[in-house]
């Protein structure tokens, strides 16, 4: 099978202690799609941001690249690893 690409939409929260955590990922149609989707959910209630972002792989064998940022929304924070 060949490679398909994901396109996401993600909002950031803070947790207990004040660190940012990810909020649940939604499955975009396209990457404008996901810019539009993560522009909202930046401003839900609760969400410090969000961020939209792609992901390449084959979902046959489970095998994919790292995920390439779209765009972040709000305040998100520099480095993303952590999330």
């Amino acid at each position: 099978m060949s490679d398909v690409t994901y396109y996401v939409a993600m909002p950031l929260l803070i947790d207990a202690d004040g660190s940012p955590v990810a909020g649940a990922a939604e499955e975009c149609q396209s990457s404008t799609a996901a810019l539009r989707r993560a522009e909202i959910l930046s401003r839900g209630a609760g969400h410090i941001g969000a961020i939209a972002f792609s992901r390449s792989g084959d979902p046959m064998t489970g095998e994919f690249g790292d995920a390439t940022l779209l765009r972040k929304f709000g305040n998100v924070p520099q480095d993303l690893t952590a999330l």
